[in-house]
This record gives C-alpha cells, structure tokens and sequence, in this order.
C-alpha cells in the first residue's frame, strides 16, 4: 500500500529525515520506534503533506504522493491524528466530526457516507455518543483521543496515521484506545501506522516495526523480533512500561 524511498526532509537547513525507507502491506500495524527528536513526527508529517520531503519518494497505492497539496493526500485515503490530540475545544463532538467530515460534504456530497461514519466513530467510541452535544475543550484527556481519532475516521481512510495516542492517559483509558486500533485493522482492514511512547504496548498491537535513531531508520523487523532484540529491550522496554502495560 505504502512504499517510502530515501526520503531527505529539512525545517529551514536542518536535515531531520536522512535517507528513509519503509513499507506497509494493506490492514497491517506497524509502529515506529525511537527517542524523542529522532524524527518520528517529522516522518509523520512527510507522509501527510505537512512538511513535504525535499527528496525521495512517497508512493500510497501506486501514485506518488510527494507533491501533492495536504487535501488531496486525505482524499486519496490517508488521515492523520497528530500528538497532542489538537480537537476543536469550542465546538460540540458531533461538530468536530463533522469537521473530519469535510472533504464528503464539499467534494463528493455524500451525506449518507458521513453519517455512516459517524455511527462507526460512535460504535467503537460510545461514549462519544453520549457526549456529542457537549464542547470538546469539556472532555477528559482520553475522551479528546478517542475525538480525534474519531475525527479522522470521518474521511473512511485506508491508512490512519497515529502519534503518540496514549501520552498523558491512564493506563486503563491507553488500553482501550489500544483496543481500539487493534479493531481498527482486525475488523476495518484500516492500515496503521503508529509512533507510541509506550514501546512493549506498540510492539504487542504491530506485526512489524521500525527504529529510528537522530533521523535515520537503523533497525526493522517484525514485531517478536523487536521485542527479542536486546537493543531495542534496554533503549525502550524498561520495566516500568512493561508494568503499565500489564496492570
């Protein structure tokens, strides 16, 4: 589904990405590993448009996608939740649902298709039901997660791009949202491509992954063999994650 070849990014004259390759096969979890600042949102937005590659190749089911305006990327299928959440706080749930809608209400007029969405934001996210009349900026942390993943739901992506969806939530809430994404590729045949802070929670959801040291990709391996690495184990498998994870 997803090809990426060497890419280079820069903000100003600081290269952030070096030469970066990888690779998503259709309804696969694949995480993506490393410190802070070794370029893993800055891949994120590479592959959203919002910081475009200076060189390399982006190419989403056979087109490239390097050049293309951030729009038409979401309209060929790929939405992005970016860290931090960043819903709409003075407007309503079903508002900023709608607002993920945007792209059917404006170009394709497919109202059908957006309330079908929605009740599917809804089923897997009910509590979102029962807030949806009330202002996002009102929510709980986790509830503005699951709102922003909703939210980019809205557009029916074939790839959802996620960074960091547990930061800053309880352990009980990251684990539903874990759940989430795990029903996400399971039973929507949505592909995902995931940064997450807690490294063992990733690798238990990813079939493969990737790790990325100060902007270049330095290890890939499906999911058991990252675990098993011992690299990997002492740079991002510490005991106090596994323990999060396992309560």
């Amino acid at each position: 589904m997803l090809k990426i070849i060497n890419i280079n990014t820069y903000y100003g004259q600081a290269q952030a990405l070096k030469n970066v390759s990888l690779h998503l096969t259709r309804g696969e979890i694949v995480t993506l590993l490393g410190a802070n600042g070794a370029g893993k949102t800055t891949l994120l937005n590479s592959l959203s448009g919002v910081i475009p590659p200076r060189s390399g190749q982006i190419i989403f089911d056979s087109v490239p996608i390097n050049n293309l305006a951030i729009h038409q990327i979401v309209r060929m299928g790929i939405s992005h939740v970016p860290e931090g959440r960043q819903v709409f706080k003075p407007v309503s749930v079903e508002d900023n649902l709608e607002l993920g809608a945007y792209l059917h209400h404006k170009f394709l007029g497919d109202r059908n298709k957006v309330k079908k969405n929605k009740e599917m934001v809804y089923d897997l996210f009910p509590i979102l039901r029962d807030r949806k009349k009330q202002l996002a900026g009102t929510l709980s942390g986790g509830e503005q997660q699951m709102l922003a993943i909703g939210r980019a739901l809205m557009t029916g992506p074939k790839l959802i791009l996620l960074d960091e969806p547990s930061m800053g939530l309880a352990p009980m809430v990251a684990q539903e949202i874990f759940r989430v994404i795990g029903d996400l590729s399971k039973k929507k045949k949505t592909t995902v491509l995931l940064v997450e802070q807690n490294a063992r929670a990733a690798l238990k959801l990813a079939s493969r992954g990737y790790v990325l040291e100060t902007g270049r990709m330095i290890l890939e391996g499906t999911a058991a063999e990252l675990l098993d690495n011992k690299d990997v184990q002492r740079a991002y498998l510490g005991k106090d994650k596994k323990e999060i994870w396992e309560r």
